[in-house]
């Protein structure tokens, strides 16, 4: 079922998928998942815990420390987690919880399985809200993953979002135009399209961003 909905682990040798469904099995075991409105399924599961790998699948031993649970409900929300009906100006995919929803994260179904089935754009809203988790370690969420980024690296990441952002904003890059939002959306959406779409990525920016990011973290190669 993993090889049938997941491409990432697709394109994985077979030692590196046994890891990768490890990996799953320990997410699943330290995160507990609850439908609203739904009746879970395998899948799902399967889906959220793919895109909580997929991002750190590069580092040997990796925990999600500030999450605790996630709700799943079955489209798109705004921000009182009240499902989008017409007449609503948000259509809200995924968000990181704070306030009441301090270290859950909150996922439309809808938007969760059209990052998986739809293979030819750049957007995956799992693996979108996983990065702003992992933004989040250092409690702000401000696209500069301090638990991650060496010091050298910083000001050069700092240098490289502000240029990209400008660039977006100006209608003069791929990324998705999400991305020139704010610094944190930034971040959220580059491993996006470095995840779903390595090879697009490599022709467009022959230097990958999230490899600028964090060099070390070399772990999809088609």
């Amino acid at each position: 079922m993993i090889k049938d909905n997941v491409r990432f682990y697709r394109h994985l040798s077979k030692d590196k998928q046994s890891i990768f469904q490890q990996r799953m099995m320990q997410f699943l075991s330290q995160v507990y998942i609850d439908g609203v409105q739904l009746e879970l399924q395998d899948l799902d599961r399967i889906r959220i815990a793919a895109s909580a790998v997929i991002p750190v699948f590069g580092f040997k031993e990796w925990h999600y420390t500030n999450l605790t649970g996630i709700l799943l409900c079955p489209d798109h929300f705004n921000e009182i987690l009240e499902f989008h009906s017409k007449g609503q100006d948000r259509n809200i995919g995924g968000i990181v919880g704070n306030g009441r929803f301090e270290k859950q994260m909150i996922l439309s179904r809808k938007a969760l399985y059209h990052g998986f089935k739809n293979t030819s754009d750049k957007s995956n809203t799992g693996i979108h809200e996983f990065v702003h988790r992992i933004d989040k370690l250092d409690d702000f969420t401000n696209g500069i993953p301090e638990r991650l980024l060496e010091r050298q690296y910083t000001i050069p990441w700092l240098k490289l979002i502000h240029k990209e952002m400008e660039a977006i904003n100006a209608n003069k890059s791929d990324i998705r135009k999400y991305g020139g939002t704010n610094k944190a959306e930034f971040y959220a959406v580059a491993p996006e399209y470095f995840f779903k779409r390595p090879d697009l990525l490599k022709k467009k920016h022959p230097v990958s961003t999230f490899l600028k990011l964090v060099p070390r973290n070399q772990h999809y190669h088609k």
